[in-house]
């Protein structure tokens, strides 16, 4: 579904993402872990267009994407649902969940999407007339996933959902994450709690300094000698 190659991208002379490859097939949960910094957040942007690569291709469902808006690529299916969740604070549950069916084909959907997403997301519905921004941490994560849902996705990017909650709601958040696959939306996974999220993928990969430094299934690295001392203290 997703397929990265070659991918350099900088800011001016400096580099942060390096000769990149990676995949992400049809119906996975995919994980890309990594510490801070070492370049997760820059290659979602540009995965997404928000960061035009220096070299590479970048393909989504077969074709190049690499030099699309990034309007343009969510309109084909790839949604990104980014860190900080940049929800509108001062508009309602339901005013931020509507701004998440602009495209045509989710307007056309905007109800049958809105009855899936209170169906996997409940508290939503019950403060649908809330600002966003009053609403506590994992609520908000949610409402974010939630207007990322009502975009339609067939591939759906989730940078770091966990952060900032607390142990409960951290769980709470990867179960969401798991119910979502299990319906059938592909996901790529970006995340720190590399525990959590290796222990759910399908396939993973972890990133450091820009460069993808190990691959393979995800119970797999998390039995990684290298991964173990780099990320779980073991």
């Amino acid at each position: 579904m997703l397929k990265l190659s070659g991918l350099n991208v900088g800011y001016g002379k400096v580099m942060v993402v390096h000769d990149l490859a990676m995949e992400v097939r049809t119906s996975e949960l995919v994980s890309l872990v990594g510490a801070n910094g070492a370049g997760k957040t820059t290659l979602l942007k540009t995965i997404s267009g928000l960061i035009k690569a220096q070299s590479g291709v970048i393909e989504f469902m077969g074709d190049t994407i690499i030099n699309l808006d990034p309007y343009q690529i969510v309109e084909r299916g790839l949604v990104q649902v980014p860190e900080g969740r940049k929800l509108f604070p001062h508009m309602t549950v339901m005013e931020n969940l509507e701004l998440g069916a602009y495209t045509r084909a989710a307007k056309q959907s905007r109800a049958a999407n809105m009855e899936k997403v209170f169906n996997l997301l409940p508290d939503l519905k019950a403060k649908i007339k809330q600002t966003a921004g009053t609403l506590s941490g994992g609520q908000q994560q949610m409402l974010a996933i939630g207007r990322g849902l009502m975009t339609n996705p067939k591939l759906l990017i989730l940078d770091e959902p966990s952060i900032g909650l607390s142990p409960r709601l951290t769980q709470t958040m990867f179960e969401i994450i798991s119910q979502i696959k299990d319906q059938g939306v592909t996901v790529l996974l970006v995340e720190q709690n590399v525990h959590h999220a290796l222990g759910m993928a399908n396939r993973g990969y972890v990133l450091e300094q820009g460069r993808i430094v190990l691959q393979g299934g995800g119970h797999e690295l998390l039995h990684h000698e290298h991964l173990k001392k780099a990320y779980l203290g073991m």
